[in-house]
């Protein structure tokens, strides 16, 4: 999913910079505070927020294929209005996740605005979330995920590929091709080894808080890495 904020044609910008959202931009996951605020009002049986934590579990224990995991996680709004999830969403960002930004995020991306740059969420959030952090740090566009809806009613499926792992990696190569952007010139701030390929990807990678193979990555690429505080 690709959305565009800005519009201006006069003054193109001179490069791209990519930022994931959950632990890069805000110290949240967005994912995981949608889940407890779909239980909180009444969206999320208890059975699934439990399947959801242990799910979280999983992949952070890396005990899964994390891709598989991701799908299934996704499975929890089958059933729940389109209506629904945009103001679950609306919630959520605006109560716990915008008040998460990191500082430095935000001067980072002023910076890179001051100089003329395109700055872009490339995250497996959903478009719901990532729209509204978009326009709350003057962010020009998104890639991100989105959700499969039928007759005004979430299907439990993903629509297209999660934007993760691998995935982040060829939207943001067919993003880069199709704007013509030098990927030698693009910036991309991640936080997880799954962000690896895309950090692979760039001429200027940015490691924000890594875990602990994407900084023994980082160390041994000599990538920039960064400690942000809330």
């Amino acid at each position: 999913m690709e959305n565009t904020f800005s519009e201006d044609k006069i003054t193109p910008p001179q490069y791209v910079v990519f930022f994931d959202l959950d632990q890069t931009l805000a110290d949240s996951v967005s994912g995981k505070l949608l889940a407890k605020g779909a239980f909180r009002n009444g969206l999320l049986k208890r059975s699934d927020l439990v399947n959801a934590v242990l799910l979280s579990f999983l992949f952070r224990l890396k005990l899964r294929d994390p891709l598989k995991i991701i799908d299934d996680m996704v499975g929890w709004v089958k059933g729940i209005s389109e209506n629904s999830l945009l103001e679950l969403c609306s919630e959520v960002t605006g109560q716990l996740i915008i008040p998460s930004v990191y500082p430095e995020a935000r001067a980072e991306i002023k910076y890179h605005k001051s100089k003329n740059a395109k700055v872009v969420i490339l995250s497996s959030a959903l478009k719901s979330v990532c729209e509204i952090i978009a326009e709350n740090l003057n962010i020009d566009d998104i890639i991100c995920s989105d959700l499969e809806i039928k007759n005004g009613y979430l299907t439990g499926r993903p629509l297209g590929h999660i934007c993760f792992g691998e995935e982040k990696a060829i939207r943001l190569l067919e993003y880069c091709e199709k704007n013509n952007f030098s990927t030698t010139d693009a910036w991309y701030y991640g936080d997880s080894i799954h962000d690896f390929s895309a950090l692979n990807s760039v001429g200027n990678p940015v490691c924000v808080n890594p875990d602990k193979k994407l900084k023994k990555s980082a160390i041994k690429k000599n990538w920039t890495v960064k400690n942000w505080k809330n």
